[in-house]
């Protein structure tokens, strides 16, 4: 198992799967900041990061904005769907 994998947080439930669609997509993470600025929502490369690895929790608009980038619903983000 990779060390990331290993030393995953519990703050919140949706990070892992913004970065496997990130990484799926190939989009990099300064890229993803870039959109989330343009929809308002300032985040640097040390949150995002700890968002994907789950130290971190997430606001209702950030969520939203990652999203939309991503080109998902909140509820896939979520796990509520498949």
């Amino acid at each position: 198992m990779k060390e990331r994998e290993l030393m995953r947080g519990t703050k919140n439930i949706c990070g892992i799967r913004i970065e496997q669609l990130r990484k799926q997509k190939g989009i990099k993470q300064k890229d993803l900041l870039e959109s989330l600025a343009l929809q308002g929502v300032a985040m640097n490369a040390s949150v995002l990061s700890k968002i994907e690895g789950q130290h971190r929790t997430l606001n209702d608009f950030e969520l939203l904005a990652i999203a939309n980038t991503l080109d998902v619903s909140t509820d896939f983000l979520l796990g509520r769907e498949g």
